[in-house]
């Protein structure tokens, strides 16, 4: 089974929302059972449950990220990935410097539909800014699905 990897800071607001939103089109898709999508955090605590935002934004588009618990990014997590998806250049310089080995499989979530830009860190903010940044997340995920379908393999 393939494997997405959504990489952000904390792992409680944007590589959730992405995990989501991807699941949700891979299951619209008819794709669910045969891609396994996850998330981690570069600099992240563990098993903290997603922001109150994050999580009140996302059911308001009928996708559930409330069991997700985050999780610092491991070494195996780089190895056992085909795709990893960051939220801004820092994250995939980091993981490229990092695992030099894996530095081909470390992209942008904006490269995928044909953009090179960081996706604001909503963490700390008022509910709109939750609300901007799923919307981005959800369009970018959309744009750039036949992208990261084509680079999973």
């Amino acid at each position: 089974m393939k494997t997405i990897l959504f990489v952000c800071t904390g792992n409680i607001c944007r590589s959730p929302m992405a995990m989501g939103f991807l699941r949700e089109k891979l299951r619209k898709e008819g794709l669910e059972g045969e891609y396994r999508v996850r998330s981690a955090g570069v600099w992240g605590l563990e098993n903290q449950p997603p922001s109150a935002y994050a999580c009140q934004i996302m059911a308001q588009r009928g996708i559930d990220i409330s069991e997700h618990r985050s999780h610092d990014l491991t070494p195996q997590d780089v190895e056992g990935a085909d795709l990893i998806l960051t939220m801004e250049r820092g994250q995939a310089e980091a993981i490229s410097l990092e695992f030099p080995q894996h530095a081909h499989k470390v992209h942008l979530l904006s490269e995928m539909a044909g953009r090179y830009y960081d996706i604001r860190d909503p963490y700390g903010g008022p509910l709109y800014e939750y609300r901007q940044c799923a919307v981005e997340i959800e369009r970018l995920i959309e744009e750039g699905y036949p992208r990261i379908m084509q680079l999973v393999g």
